[in-house]
């Protein structure tokens, strides 16, 4: 728990998969048996993004599993459409980078805070294929460093 946050989950693949300019954290909203799912660790995020609507930002394509206990009065669809909610200044901001060639808005992070759902979100610009074998490369070169390091 960091800064009084639950980290619930994190999307992996978008580091891997983007360049991550900005991120912006956004609340959710959720019916009552989605945030009992989210509680248990029962929300997949990796093939989310958000898109906008009607001057509004809506997070797509995340799985939030039925609450087993809330059968009858729960939701029946995992992957409805979730509204964001931001401050305007910052959805105005946010829309007008979506909508600049090459940029896209994904969800970074699921956390809890004060009891409340909110997600991170980043402005993203797709890598290329030499881009993450870059990384890669990169990363193996750092450890190693560190072995060598911790070997002497």
């Amino acid at each position: 728990m960091k800064n009084g946050r639950k980290i619930i989950t994190k999307n992996r693949k978008a580091r891997r998969d983007y360049h991550v300019l900005d991120t912006y954290d956004a609340g959710l909203v959720l019916m009552g048996s989605e945030i009992k799912s989210i509680r248990g660790n029962r929300i997949n995020i990796a093939d989310g993004y958000v898109q906008e609507k009607n001057r509004e930002l809506w997070l797509l394509n995340i799985h939030i599993a039925p609450y087993e206990q809330a059968r009858h009065f729960g939701h029946t669809d995992p992957r409805r459409p979730r509204k964001l909610l931001l401050h305007r200044r910052e959805i105005n901001r946010i829309i007008s980078k979506i909508r600049e060639q090459g940029m896209t808005g994904v969800p970074l992070q699921v956390y809890l805070e004060r009891g409340r759902a909110k997600v991170e979100i980043g402005i993203a610009k797709g890598k290329r294929q030499y881009d993450k074998r870059a990384d890669l490369a990169k990363r193996d070169a750092q450890r190693q460093i560190e072995r060598a390091l911790k070997e002497r």
